[in-house]
């Protein structure tokens, strides 16, 4: 097992410039959710445009690269944080020495497009029992691939890493051809009682309103796959019994608020991508409705009142083409409590929303130095300072810091 160390770098950016716009492309307690009726619309959103470029109060350093970064979750009780690079490696980081270990035992995954090696996270008993869940895409028959999750021991020692009992316990039904729009984003309840897993729709459109699929859709999972009871369609077969919403095209971020709310990034088409607040068995339009339009330039009808769908809280066009999602409860940084933190591919900066209850706007947006790249992922350290990862070859791991 090889160690790595990898040279550090400080950059002080106290003031960013102008805010680079979104593209079109894409990339590679007993708190419950908020719950509603899938035939209520919410209306419209809140927001249609990120807020101007801001001051940043905080300091970026540069960390480390890695190749093709994905995800990235920080190890409780340990020193350690695990970063997925999309190629199928798993990279044990220890935070305090500043060294990488790559893990043994990872699942052979189908790597390729938007796919390959995705989210991880640690079981809410992990101090107890090194378990993690873990997410990929695996090869089918004929050329069809789906994305699965699994769950396992990462076992650490000093000098190695690996893997330990890694079972599939959820697949995405049914595998189709195609290398895009996987979703498998990965969250569980603040209780620790449910696994919320996000289903991307693969680039078929239809099978997102289809309840005989989990394409598409939210689905709340008790810790060992199966379905939870009092699923919106829990008294239908699988999959539907599976499924906590549907209407959705590729959601890439998952992340409880301190309230019990999941909220969700979602990747629109041309145009149209969300912050959507997630309720049970709600119906978020695609691809009956976006604020977007298809590539191709064929109009999709908007969010409406009383169309019954489920409006984003808020949404961009031209897209940001959102990464990830992590909703911030730290204390380097008190004046954003609450609010949601947006990684943007094709937009290439940092975004913080803005969430009052149930209620979200969009706010600052950060693009200046290396967070001008394209960012896949962001995270909450357990001292409150802010981690992102870039997206690709060589993407960096930042470090935001308050300033010195």
């Amino acid at each position: 097992m090889r160690r790595i160390i990898r040279a550090t770098a400080t950059l002080a950016l106290l003031t960013l410039g102008t805010a680079c716009s979104g593209g079109s492309g894409e990339s590679s307690g007993t708190s419950a959710p908020a719950s509603g009726s899938a035939a209520s619309a919410s209306g419209t959103a809140a927001s249609a445009t990120t807020g101007g470029a801001s001051a940043a109060p905080f300091q970026i350093t540069e960390v480390a690269a890695y190749d093709e970064p994905w995800a990235m979750t920080f190890l409780p009780g340990t020193p350690y944080a695990a970063i997925t690079q999309r190629g199928g490696q798993l990279i044990v980081r220890d935070m305090e020495a500043g060294t990488d270990l790559d893990v043994d035992n990872e699942p052979e995954v189908a790597a390729g497009g938007q796919g390959g090696l995705g989210d991880i996270i640690a079981a809410p008993s992990y101090e107890q029992d090194q378990r993690i869940y873990l997410s990929w895409v695996e090869p089918g028959d004929n050329g069809t691939r789906g994305a699965v999750v699994g769950n396992g021991r990462l076992v650490i020692d000093d000098v190695s890493a690996r893997i330990e009992n890694l079972n599939v316990i959820w697949r995405q039904v049914p595998k189709v051809e195609g290398e895009g729009h996987f979703g498998h984003r990965l969250a569980m309840s603040p209780d620790g009682t449910y696994l919320f897993v996000s289903s991307g729709e693969r680039q078929q459109f239809d099978p997102a309103q289809d309840p005989g699929t989990n394409l598409g859709k939210i689905l709340r999972l008790n810790p060992d796959g199966s379905p939870a009871q009092g699923n919106p369609l829990s008294d239908q077969e699988y999959p539907s019994d599976e499924i906590w919403s549907w209407g959705h095209r590729n959601p890439l971020g998952l992340a409880f608020d301190a309230a019990g709310n999941l909220w969700e990034s979602e990747m629109g088409p041309k145009g149209g991508d969300e912050i959507n607040l997630i309720r049970a068995g709600a119906n978020y339009g695609w691809p009956k409705a976006s604020n977007g339009s298809h590539y191709s330039g064929e109009d999709i009808p908007d969010h409406a009142e009383g169309d019954g769908y489920e409006a984003p809280k808020v949404f961009w066009n031209p897209s940001i083409s959102p990464g990830g999602l992590m909703i911030y409860s730290g204390s380097a940084f008190p004046e954003w409590v609450g609010d949601a933190f947006v990684p943007a591919l094709s937009g290439q900066s940092l975004i913080r929303v803005d969430i009052d209850g149930t209620s979200a706007t969009a706010a600052d947006q950060w693009s200046d130095g290396p967070l001008g790249e394209r960012l896949r992922e962001v995270e909450q350290g357990p001292d409150g300072t802010i981690w992102v990862l870039q997206d690709g070859g060589g993407g960096k791991l930042l470090h935001l810091t308050p300033p010195a």
